[in-house]
């Protein structure tokens, strides 16, 4: 019984946004679908929560959202062999195993193309069927479990929980000792402090917080004024792919150590 209200949990992944600051990448396909191994980070974020029994996805789309159409619609033709007839538009796919498929529901919604993520989420509420709903960004990953989190939210019964992370210097730091001479340098070390990593648990009221032409930031900080939102803090593995360079190296952590990949 709990494992299918899980999986009745629906999941918002914000998907629109432009990618600004990695051109590198997302000058001809989303942020979301830049590549981490074989595979788009977006498929990670899924995996992650997927390996929780959460697999009800609602994508909201805008920067060129038929792209992450494109790739779901066609995932199969590109991983298998398979047969056409031109004429009656017949296809035959010869699958080795459907174990070997991921087991995914996912709602495409078009939010707009300049549309900020508060709003964003208002145009994807009619598929939001539950009480409960989850939120993330289509650029972080983590060995977050989900199930606690989900959890954490239902315990500290609020309308909302966001988890928090803790970030990485984006400078090497310099450590002194008393008289001021350097013992060492620290390179991008990840600091004490917490950011809010996605990941998030929402009551469906929370919809009622979110304004049209805003980030869903704002609607965070009104929760806080009524001191309805939690914070569920994570001090494991979390990455977010913001710059070129976090996709070089998020892509040599997946060679070596994908702390973040949780399933099998």
């Amino acid at each position: 019984m709990w494992f299918m209200q899980q999986a009745k949990i629906p999941i918002v992944i914000f998907c629109g946004g432009q990618g600004s600051r990695m051109k590198e990448e997302t000058e001809f396909r989303p942020k979301p679908m830049v590549s981490l191994g074989k595979k788009p980070i977006l498929w990670h974020i899924m995996k992650i929560y997927a390996h929780y029994g959460f697999n009800n996805f609602i994508i909201a789309l805008g920067y060129k959202g038929d792209y992450i159409k494109d790739y779901f619609l066609n995932q199969e033709y590109l991983a298998h062999d398979f047969s056409i007839h031109t004429k009656t538009g017949k296809r035959n796919l010869y699958r080795s195993s459907l174990s070997d498929h991921d087991d995914f529901n996912i709602t495409f919604v078009d939010t707009g193309l300049e549309t900020l993520t508060g709003e964003r989420l208002l145009r994807v509420k009619d598929y939001i069927k539950s009480d409960i709903f989850m939120a993330t960004y289509g650029d972080g990953v983590g060995n977050i479990n989900i199930s606690e989190l989900l959890k954490f939210h239902n315990k500290k019964k609020v309308l909302g929980t966001i988890t928090g992370v803790h970030p990485k210097s984006k400078w090497g730091l310099v450590v002194a000792d008393e008289s001021a001479m350097v013992k060492k340098f620290e390179q991008k070390p990840m600091l004490n402090q917490y950011v809010n990593g996605g990941f998030m648990v929402f009551n469906k009221r929370f919809l009622n917080y979110v304004k049209k032409g805003e980030m869903i930031e704002a609607g965070l900080d009104r929760l806080v004024k009524e001191k309805k939102l939690a914070v569920y803090m994570h001090d494991g593995f979390w990455s977010a792919m913001d710059t070129y360079q976090d996709v070089e190296s998020m892509n040599k952590l997946w060679k070596e150590n994908p702390q973040w990949k949780v399933w099998k």
